[in-house]
């Protein structure tokens, strides 16, 4: 038995549920042929995916057809549910991409395609309403081989029985993909079958096949070829594992969607740990799913995708045994909005919302204890409405959200070091960091570089701990930061009077500390009384009383070497649209201009029959509402694809920095300053100052 997973992928509306629930009807899996649009699709198992006619979560069927056991993974087709289709991407043997014939490749199709290269997924094409009005078949291939490359190549059998035989034309373009392929066809006028099974596994060919899914028009010929061509994995003895997806059942019990990718995944087995966990996690059950019907099994072999329940710490993307965690997904919210409760409870509400973002970690639920308030990150107005449709539906809660607001993040353009201490009476702790910019999307690292001699391992790997547990403000809008590296170079613990939340809040406050210090920008050579005068406070020539730091107090400057470093040099980052318009040729030069007020970038025009085609990037916050623009003044000729393309400086830093309003020093939650102790008590010291008075030297420079 050929034992494949493969996924349906596609630009909304191309008809992927629906080919998916055709391949089920002609593999004899289902008896009637369930449509989307009456609410009856076998895959669409989800009462809000019945009401709007859209795939929301990935679903899994099993396909039995000779000698292929087919897992079928129908996937979300609209962006706003792009991060559950990507993650379903990293354990697919093969994919199937739907392309309408009347639409042609959308933007959504095109990023489809990168991710399914970036995760080195091999690919057929199902070219489908082909007789649908306005369908034109060939300049949909032509389209194909012109974006994705001349690898799309037409495999409609000649012979309707022997779906091998393909026209002399698709032998002599499959030659063309490589040096061998070239060779066996100069000598026989054909391709051997295993050799086109590894160029399509190597995304050196691209299949396309061609039909109606909805009147069951080239299914068999798609579904025969792909068990003809697509080839089993070899997968490995020892255990491995990727969870993809996690979801809740109708009694509440957490579920874990994973693929085995070695040896096999058995009830009662224990998961392997993970860093840092003492022990793994039980598994109670697995379940093999196909649509609504859940069977218990005792095992999944490797190949297989099944449904864990007892684990409670597992997220998607998580990796066990043989396989690493997967990083973050490319395609990331861009907006971010305000929970309105309403007349409930708002606690009640945030632990809904934390069950949802268990299931879906994007929508990274955060409880602003400042404001009150508690704010999610969404993709767009459909996932919006779902949520609130999941919160009335499952938890009973009528809420609605504000307005969304652009995700900005912060970094830091040099070198700065960070410096926590906390000692208030009987606590002690003091940390010293070192925040490096990294390059774009690098996210956060965290490190050492200080000896066991100099601190203790233990106290080293519970400040790591602490850099990881939560999301760290940056001080210019309190947004989230990101691109540096985080290293301990230094710090002290006591061994009677330090406790383990002593080095949580000295890591906190050190951190915090850096950040302040680099967006200050006092010059690394100001004396004492510089720092006097910028931020108030007088000089003092106070040398301490050998109890403490030598300071006479919070509103002090100490005299006991001065330095305060720090170049100015907080970042702040939004996020960018990469844009495609395509329009009638006497509009390109409107759009131009539009890209350029935007302060946007974009490559010359090119010209596709009567439209122009301009691509680039620009930020989030000037393109959000530009659709409605380009529709207006292209009178409904053009259409604009955006995906979202990566973070970048922002375009008008001083103008949101001014409208946030964010006082750092006042967001007591994420506070810069320290506490140290004198003649027996705690008193706050203010973050510029720690520097003169922390007990481990700082770096030199």
């Amino acid at each position: 038995m050929k034992r494949i997973v493969a996924g349906v992928v596609a630009h909304v509306d191309a008809g992927k549920t629906t080919l998916s629930e055709a391949l089920l009807y002609a593999s004899g899996v289902t008896r009637r042929l369930g449509r989307v649009d009456h609410g009856d699709a076998f895959l669409d198992t989800n009462a809000i995916e019945r009401a709007r006619g859209i795939t929301i979560y990935t679903e899994p069927a099993i396909i039995t057809d000779g000698d292929l056991e087919l897992t079928l993974l129908d996937t979300p087709g609209h962006v706003d549910f792009s991060a559950e289709t990507e993650r379903t991407l990293q354990v697919l043997d093969y994919a199937i991409l739907v392309v309408s014939a009347v639409d042609g490749i959308q933007g959504h199709t095109q990023t489809l395609f990168r991710l399914l290269g970036q995760y080195e997924v091999p690919t057929f094409v199902f070219i489908n309403k082909s007789d649908a009005t306005g369908a034109d078949v060939e300049r949909t291939l032509a389209q194909l081989r012109s974006r994705f490359g001349d690898g799309c190549i037409d495999f409609t059998p000649a012979d309707a029985e022997d779906v091998g035989a393909l026209a002399a034309q698709s032998f002599e373009d499959i030659a063309m993909q490589s040096e061998r392929a070239m060779d066996a066809y100069l000598e026989t006028g054909v391709v051997d079958v295993e050799l086109i099974r590894e160029l399509i596994a190597a995304r050196r060919v691209f299949p396309v096949y061609q039909g109606a899914a909805l009147h069951m028009d080239g299914v068999d010929a798609l579904l025969g070829g792909f068990a003809h061509y697509a080839r089993q994995p070899r997968y490995p003895q020892r255990f491995g594992a990727r969870v993809f997806k996690i979801s809740h059942d109708a009694q509440g019990r957490r579920l874990s969607w994973m693929k085995v990718t070695g040896g096999e995944l058995k009830a009662k087995m224990v998961l392997p740990a993970k860093d840092g966990d003492a022990d793994g996690e039980k598994v109670d059950e697995v379940r093999s799913v196909s649509g609504a019907k859940s069977t218990t099994t005792d095992t999944a072999p490797a190949g297989t995708v099944c449904a864990v329940s007892g684990p409670e710490r597992t997220f998607p993307g998580e990796g066990f045994g043989i396989e690493e965690d997967a990083g973050d997904p490319t395609l990331q919210p861009v907006l971010t909005y305000t929970l309105l409760p309403g007349d409930n409870d708002v606690h009640r509400c945030l632990l809904a919302l934390r069950e949802l973002e268990d299931e879906e970690p994007l929508l990274h639920v955060v409880w602003q204890e400042r404001l009150q308030e508690a704010h999610v990150q969404l993709m767009g107005a459909v996932q919006l409405e779902v949520i609130e449709q999941l919160m009335h539906d499952r938890f009973g809660l009528d809420v609605g959200f504000g307005e969304g607001s652009i995700l900005y993040k912060e970094t830091i353009g040099a070198p700065v070091e960070g410096v926590g201490h906390f000692e208030p009476l009987r606590h002690y702790a003091e940390v010293h960091l070192l925040l490096e910019p990294l390059e774009a999307g690098a996210g956060l690292q965290f490190a050492s570089d200080v000896s066991e001699n100099e601190l203790d391992r233990n106290w080293q790997r519970l400040i790591l701990q602490h850099l990881r547990e939560r999301e760290h403000l940056g001080v210019l809008v309190g947004a989230p930061i990101t691109d540096m590296r985080i290293t301990i170079i230094g710090g002290r613990g006591h061994l009677k009077h330090t406790e383990g939340g002593d080095f949580r809040q000295a890591t906190y406050r050190a951190l915090r500390m850096g950040l302040m210090e680099s967006r200050a920008g006092v010059p690394t050579d100001c004396t004492e009384l510089d720092v006097a005068r910028r931020f108030g406070g007088d000089v003092r020539e106070d040398e301490g009383d050998g109890d403490g730091v030598g300071t006479d107090g919070a509103e002090g400057v100490s005299r006991r070497g001065a330095r305060i470093r720090g170049v100015g040099n907080c970042r702040l980052l939004e996020p960018w649209y990469r844009f495609r318009l395509e329009l009638p040729q006497e509009s390109i030069g409107r759009a131009m201009s539009d890209v350029q007020r935007m302060s946007g970038e974009s490559e010359a025009p090119r010209t596709d029959g009567d439209y122009a085609i301009l691509e680039g990037v620009a930020p989030v916050s000037a393109m959000r509402d530009y659709a409605m623009d380009v529709h207006a003044y292209s009178h409904g000729r053009g259409r604009l694809a955006l995906t979202f393309a990566g973070y970048r400086a922002c375009h008008n830093e001083a103008e949101v920095v001014e409208e946030s309003g964010y006082d750092p020093e006042a967001d007591l939650e994420h506070t810069p300053n320290s506490v140290f102790c004198v003649h027996g008590a705690g008193y706050p010291v203010k973050w510029y100052k720690v520097p003169q008075f922390c007990h481990v030297a700082m770096r030199e420079e």
